[in-house]
């Protein structure tokens, strides 16, 4: 019988209830969630599928040593009781990631130049030489993670972030991360059974996403490399045995369809050429339209949808486009749920709706929240004379659980744009930066401290709303051995692959 060892996973916070029961569905053991991580054990099997299978994981490691550690010192000693021939010799390269919690340690990368130089110098020692480091692209990763004074060392069997799926193409600004698409449509309980439909789709994400969970395809399809796979113990043939064993377990078809609606000519482009890279034309249809113009569906559907915050991009008339989300939803979505995922309090507000269920959810650094739109016709007292139910048993207990949203959370967006953009589009992808470098341009006076309160607006000197770092994903995984196109009529043609590793090339 294959030896379990210990296993963490990790991922956003506010998804580790669902990565833990995709980990139970997948056969983990001793399943237990922490912050922004599940643990579990498994074999290699199992390590394997967590990072092929997985929709919430960024990051499957294996811990190789726990210590407790008081200064820098003390982890240098600890990394240097290790024997590193188990995973290293002089012709490998290797690479230190660091995460701190601690008020002892307060250099991330402090920690990894010592973890570095344990494993250098003990090499040094016994052979006189010593392996190489390499960010870009080593032989073996190292993550080691520190809260206060305890420590945890891991071998990285991901490598490159697991939200970094391969079928991504293009993105528009500020695009919205896999792995939180993916969670945020099984925290809807959503399972394939409805149409599903985003209305602001941007660059395509939930719509891909909830097609590949609809349709069973492991997220991992589309990566050409995990970390594993450069491990002394790599079994390729098992991994084959798994890539194949995912492939047959694909459904051909289900009984709903995927629309995404975007008002910019580029976001619908841009999702098209995304959704044809995963092979889902078949699936999903992208549309140029505005949601101001969305009609009621004919058939039983389900809007999961992330609008713009006003931080990294917006609208000329942001307010104005969340009440026009509740508009829409309330006369054109009668007998369906909506669900909205935004950062501010006001533009809640504005759609006016009273949402079942509120779910904290981190986008970035922003804490967000993801909140449930139940549609029914009528009004509330005669909907629930009739059995109706806004909230459940469920959704009561879960919104005890949460902590509310901070309500006195600045409203960064200029609101004085907003009288003078009432006639301006509804929902536009025209992106407009706010940033430090446009306010100097302006050589406004000046002001104190008092008088930015007056208007309202605190300090917003260092504000930005654009200039983020885009992710144009992992082009790579379209490098494949056989060069394969991931459209679904050419993916069928080549059949099972028993060692997809004979030709692949070389980085």
């Amino acid at each position: 019988m294959e030896q379990t060892f210990e296993i963490i996973a990790k991922t956003f916070m506010g998804l580790e209830p669902v990565l833990a029961k995709e980990l139970t569905q997948l056969g983990a053991n001793d399943v237990k969630t922490g912050r922004r991580m599940v643990s579990f054990r498994g074999d290699k099997e199992m390590l394997y599928r967590a990072n092929f299978q997985l929709h919430t994981a960024i990051k499957i490691l294996k811990p190789i040593r726990h210590f407790k550690a008081k200064s820098a010192d003390d982890v240098y000693e600890a990394i240097r009781k290790i024997d590193w021939t188990e995973y290293l010799d002089n012709d490998k390269t290797f690479a230190v990631d660091s995460v701190v919690f601690s008020e002892e340690f307060r250099h991330s990368k402090f920690v990894s130049y010592k973890v570095k130089d344990a494993i250098v110098d003990q090499f040094r020692e016994k052979t006189g030489s010593r392996p190489n480091i390499s960010v870009a692209n080593p032989d073996i990763r190292l993550n080691i993670h520190i809260a206060e004074d305890q420590c945890t060392l891991s071998l990285d069997s991901s490598g490159e972030s697991l939200h970094r799926r391969g079928y991504r193409q293009e993105t528009m600004e500020a695009p919205l991360n896999e792995v939180l698409a993916a969670g945020m449509i099984m925290l809807t309980g959503w399972q394939g059974d409805t149409d599903f439909i985003d209305p602001m789709c941007g660059s395509g994400t939930l719509l891909i996403e909830a097609a590949l969970i609809a349709l069973n395809m492991a997220p991992g399809l589309f990566r050409k490399e995990f970390a594993f796979e450069k491990w002394p113990d790599f079994d390729a043939e098992l991994f084959d045995r798994i890539y194949n064993d995912c492939e047959e377990h694909e459904k051909d078809s289900v009984n709903c369809r995927f629309y995404g609606y975007d008002v910019d000519p580029k976001a619908v482009n841009t999702a098209r050429r995304n959704v044809q890279a995963a092979g889902l034309s078949a699936h999903i249809t992208i549309e140029q339209q505005d949601f101001k113009d969305f009609k009621q569906p004919t058939e039983k559907s389900i809007i999961v949808t992330n609008p713009p915050y006003g931080e990294r991009i917006t609208t000329p008339d942001l307010l104005g486009t969340y009440k026009m989300i509740g508009e829409r939803l309330k006369h054109e979505f009668t007998g369906n749920d909506a669900w909205v995922l935004s950062y501010r309090e006001e533009c809640f507000d504005q759609i006016g709706l009273k949402p079942s269920i509120k779910i904290p959810l981190y986008n970035g650094s922003l804490e967000c929240e993801f909140r449930k739109y139940q549609m029914f016709d009528g009004k509330m007292k005669v909907f629930r004379s009739e059995g109706g139910t806004v909230k459940s048993e469920d959704e009561k207990r879960q919104m005890a659980e949460k902590h509310r949203f901070k309500k006195n959370r600045e409203f960064k967006q200029r609101l004085e744009e907003q009288e003078q953009n009432e006639g301006g589009d509804i929902r536009s992808f025209t992106f407009h930066r706010h940033d430090v470098f446009d306010d100097r341009k302006e050589r406004r006076p000046r002001e104190s401290r008092e008088q930015r309160e007056q208007r309202g607006h605190g300090d917003d000197r260092f504000q930005r709303s654009g200039k983020g770092r885009f992710d144009r994903g992992d082009k790579r995984g379209f490098e494949r051995n056989d060069k394969r196109s991931f459209d679904r009529g050419d993916k069928r043609s080549f059949g099972k692959r028993h060692n997809r590793f004979d030709n692949d090339d070389e980085d």
